[in-house]
């Protein structure tokens, strides 16, 4: 099951090409990179390109049955670091094939996060993690919203990109549909505190541009806009870190 030959020179061009989106897309492929990540993957339903390991990868986990002689390829770390984005990478690297997610047929979930125009590939990847811990499936986001494979957006979700799928829609008319199915919440400074707010319904809760905040043409779907009620002197918080606030307001009303 194990190829020991060398990495290919087209197989490390592919790899370094994957760091850019429009190669993501030439070749139908994302990376995926160091061991938890990589374990997460195999254990999800993406499909699997190529793995990279190492002999310490090899040690410490158990490959699942089904990985073919020619998608498992073992290398030396330095090898695997080499074509890795980390600084340090000794374990293992993969390529997967790309998915497009469309919206499920029903929500069963009591909150979707959806995603105006956040562009910060970290806070992408930290939103994605957010909706892993409260058991949210999906995340909608607008089609200037970073790309979920950028390797800088999976890196940060810690393995979390296996469970959350993003739908990239317009965001606009995903509103217009579903606004007599939930209540739409936009996030904004000058909004409601979330802590006097009663939620009896499931929710939309849309997040802004990390600089521009709520665009003009999401502002005129939103039911209530909502704030984190700020009690210091800082200027404002981070989308991710309001993302998971809010977040966290609005599920504990469902789950007590």
């Amino acid at each position: 099951m194990i190829n020991s030959g060398m990495i290919s020179k087209q197989s490390a061009k592919i790899i370094k090409s994957l760091q850019v989106k429009k190669y993501r897309r030439k070749y139908g492929l994302f990376l995926v990179q160091g061991a938890k990540s990589v374990l997460e993957l195999l254990q999800s339903d993406y499909e699997v390109d190529q793995i990279f390991v190492t002999p310490q990868f090899l040690d410490r986990y158990k490959l699942p049955d089904g990985l073919t002689n020619e998608q498992v390829v073992l290398a030396n770390e330095n090898k695997v670091a080499g074509l890795s984005t980390f600084q340090t990478n000794d374990y293992a690297i993969a390529t997967a094939q790309l998915k497009e997610h469309h919206e499920p047929e029903d929500w069963d979930q009591p909150l979707i996060i959806a995603l105006d125009d956040v562009r910060d590939p970290g806070n992408l990847g930290t939103i994605i993690r957010t909706a892993d811990w409260y058991n949210l499936r999906y995340i909608v986001a607008s089609k200037n919203t970073a790309d979920m494979y950028s390797p800088k957006v999976i890196n940060a979700t810690m393995g979390s990109f296996a469970r959350v799928k993003i739908v990239y829609t317009d965001l606009e008319s995903f509103l217009d549909r579903n606004s007599q199915k939930f209540e739409v919440f936009g996030a904004d400074m000058d909004g409601k505190s979330i802590h006097k707010m009663e939620i009896k319904r499931p929710s939309i809760l849309v997040m802004g541009n990390e600089s521009h905040g709520l665009s003009q043409g999401i502002m005129a779907h939103i039911n209530q806009t909502v704030s984190i009620p700020r009690l210091g002197k800082a200027e404002s918080l981070n989308v991710a870190l309001s993302t998971a606030i809010l977040c966290d307001n609005i599920v504990r009303q469902f789950n007590g």
